[in-house]
């Protein structure tokens, strides 16, 4: 479900200075920098070879020098820095590269790629590109041992930007500059009863983009047991960073969930859920909802759990315009993190191109203790089993930005809160729980403070609902939503809430599941 170091420990900037400008990607400059001869590339080729894979028995790769590279704990890794002269340039000075060096947490090499046209070089791995302690294991590696990824760095060469390291992940600092949320080429069987299964990204091809909107393309062949493909990304920072996505998947044995586009986050708690804070600071995630955009235009806000139990929810969908786990509070005294900055991470959407035809978006939380665990996952799961001999060819966008790239004309959401039922001074039902929604913006902004006609449309999949009620905030421009849900049991209670006026719909639709044992609790 996550990257193998911890979010405190993954992609923490590291500064450069210089960058090694190459007179063509298929030349090495003055310096460590060698490049084997240069051989055809493409795209198509790549899938290709990816298709014929995948009718080939799966050769696991092979770590080398385990023993050395299990000593390159977190500490020993990032005292190994990329050298500030040796940066490549394969973008005209768009896209500075930094290399990242092997360590324990991720073993497996990576073979980087220089493009150059319809050709491309293999960049040869020597430890004098690091600067590296004089006692530091790496130096004990086999001199050919290569890399483990790579980041891109701002156009001043002072903080990176986008980040590929481990697995098949990458991220992405975003508009704000600051990195949280993961996405993943493609995910295997999550949450199934069987292990998950973490395709990886075998080498990537680093080049200049296709188009003036992007500054870099990244072609990324990779493997696993079960399936082949290869990846195209063509990506561009201006304020918010947009990936254009090319994906060609291929089965090589029957996979019961593929999960298309996925993200992956980190929802520890909110406001929502007061009774599991053991922090200090009022809230701690990466994401506070998942976003969905239905083919239909109905416009969906799903608040994360932190769940007592793994729990899989499906939206089912035909054609979806977008989904995305979003970070809409943008308050730092909603955090008050001023070490890693909550208010800053990114939001990510995704934009798919052409019809992707019936599936469902699959939400998965899963338990955790500690923000150190990413324990959310959204992905787009489509209806037809992906089995052995099949092929999928998706297209998509990925955005990373402050706000919903493309808002609503409808109020969303801005808060969801829970605590007692019943009316203050009164004796409380010891069964009942009260939710307050606002929602803020779109329609409900332009609202007259004093407007009548606003109700709240509430349902719920059991449990008697009372108390149900819509009323301006009256300080700035939301409405609230209260009601009161009793409800017996421990299973869980999907909540369905939106605002109208004279049949207008004025709301995006905020969906729910409501944990009464975990409520109960104060937690798991």
């Amino acid at each position: 479900m996550k990257s193998p170091l911890t979010r405190r420990e993954v992609l923490a900037g590291l500064t450069a200075l210089g960058v090694v400008r190459l007179p063509g990607p298929a030349h090495a400059a003055d310096g460590p920098l060698q490049l084997e001869d240069p051989r055809p590339f493409s795209f198509d080729a790549l899938a290709d070879r990816a298709r014929r894979l995948a009718a080939e028995p799966y050769v696991p790769p092979q770590v080398r020098g385990g023993g050395i590279l299990d000593r390159i704990d977190f500490d020993a890794h990032w005292k190994i820095k990329y050298r500030a002269d040796a940066l490549l340039d394969v973008a005209d000075g768009k896209a500075p590269v930094s290399l990242f060096h092997l360590g324990r947490y991720f073993q497996i090499p990576v073979n980087i790629h220089l493009v150059d046209g319809d050709q491309a070089r293999q960049l040869v791995y020597d430890e004098a590109l690091f600067d590296m302690p004089a006692d530091s294991p790496a130096r004990d590696l086999p001199h050919d041992v290569g890399f483990a990824g790579f980041r891109v760095m701002g156009q001043n060469a002072t903080a990176d930007w986008l980040a590929f390291l481990g697995g098949c992940y990458f991220r992405s600092a975003g508009e704000l500059n600051q990195y949280g949320l993961s996405a993943r080429a493609v995910a295997v069987d999550v949450a199934m009863p069987t292990p998950e299964e973490f395709p990886r990204f075998t080498d990537f091809y680093l080049g200049p983009p296709s188009s003036p909107e992007h500054d870099l393309s990244i072609t990324c062949p990779l493997d696993s047991q079960r399936m082949t493909g290869v990846v195209r990304i063509d990506v561009g920072k201006r304020g918010r960073v947009i990936m254009d996505i090319q994906a060609r998947f291929f089965a090589r044995a029957d996979i019961d969930r593929v999960g298309l586009a996925p993200l992956t986050s980190m929802f520890w708690y909110s406001e929502t859920d007061r009774d599991r804070r053991i922090d200090w600071r009022p809230e701690v995630h990466d994401s506070d909802g998942l976003a969905i955009w239905t083919g239909a235009g109905e416009r969906i806000w799903r608040p994360l759990n932190n769940p007592a139990r793994v729990i899989t929810s499906s939206f089912a969908d035909r054609d979806p315009k977008g989904f995305g786990l979003m970070q809409r509070d943008r308050s730092f005294q909603s955090y008050e993190d001023d070490g890693v900055y909550y208010d800053r991470r990114p939001s990510l959407w995704v934009e798919p191109k052409g019809g992707w035809g019936p599936g469902s978006v699959q939400l998965v939380e899963i338990p955790t203790d500690d923000e150190i665990h990413d324990n959310i996952v959204a992905s787009w799961v489509p209806e037809k089993p992906f089995r052995r001999g099949d092929a999928i060819a998706l297209d998509y966008r990925l955005i990373w930005s402050k706000d919903d790239p493309y808002p609503p004309a409808v109020a969303t959401v801005s808060a969801t809160r829970m605590g007692r039922g019943g009316i203050p001074g009164q004796p409380r039902p010891a069964d009942a729980s009260k939710f307050a929604v606002d929602f803020d913006g779109g329609k409900v902004a332009a609202l007259a403070r004093d407007a009548t006609g606003v109700e709240a449309v509430v349902t719920a999949s059991r449990g008697t609902l009372s108390r149900i009620d819509a009323y301006s905030v009256k300080v700035g421009t939301a409405w609230r939503s209260t009601f009161d849900l009793t409800v017996d049991g421990t299973e869980p209670v999907d909540l369905r809430l939106y605002l109208v006026r004279n049949g207008e719909v004025l709301t995006e639709t905020w969906l729910c599941q409501y944990l009464p044992l975990q409520s109960a609790r104060g937690g798991a």
